[in-house]
């Protein structure tokens, strides 16, 4: 699928939260977080922003020419300290995350949505599922407007990242959040790593490895 994909700036910022907003307002993960519609709408741009802040400042964020379609990268470093664990199915806490990393949940609850408990708790869910020793490239959300999934646009904007994957020997890791998603990205070549992360009372997550592949 021909797809014109570029690198968002920091002036596209307004225009990918407001994609991100309406391609994950009703999915199940953003419904648990945020259960009451009225509260969803009203909450749900503002986590959407901080995420798309914290990916400008340290990762990046590939971007359909026509507005379709986003994901927000990041390449996460080799963890000296535990360079031997086997990324492939085992994880760590946020405590062997760096320094200070087990305070970004808190600090995500207290900007977006300071009485709202789970905004914090999927952080650090997330955070112990995540693993660590490998470098890897990190998809931390990909999103298609509603009216336009189904057309192979998720899968035309990973691409190019995972190609370079490929070239440069580097895995990929990343959260699918439905079950389609997940059929998606096992087709990518993304293998579940083998323990969900269980939403209290809500949807699984389900973390995905990908090795580099050879041709």
């Amino acid at each position: 699928m021909g797809v014109e994909i570029r690198r968002a700036r920091r002036s596209d910022r307004d225009f990918v939260v407001g994609l991100l907003d309406e391609a994950f307002r009703d999915d199940p993960v953003s419904s648990w977080v945020f259960p009451g519609a009225e509260h969803r709408r009203a909450r749900h741009a503002g986590l959407m922003g901080a995420f798309t802040d914290v990916t400008f400042a340290e990762g990046y964020i590939d971007l359909a020419e026509d507005g379709s379609a986003v994901a927000l990268w990041m390449d996460v470093p080799a963890d000296p300290e535990d360079a031997d664990a086997d990324t492939s199915g085992g994880s760590s806490g946020a405590e062997d995350r760096g320094e200070g990393a087990e305070d970004g949940p808190a600090q995500l609850r207290a900007a977006v949505d300071p009485d709202n408990e789970r905004v914090e708790q999927i952080g650090r869910l997330t955070e112990a599922a995540h693993p660590t020793g490998r470098a890897h490239a990190y998809l931390w959300m990909i999103g298609v407007r509603p009216e336009r999934q189904g057309e192979g646009l998720g899968t035309a904007l990973m691409a190019p990242v995972l190609e370079r994957c490929d070239r440069e020997g580097l895995p990929a890791y990343l959260e699918a959040s439905n079950a389609r998603s997940r059929a998606l990205y096992e087709r990518l070549g993304f293998v579940f790593t083998g323990t969900a992360v269980d939403l209290p009372g809500g949807p699984a997550l389900w973390p995905m490895w990908r090795e580099p592949q050879t041709m």
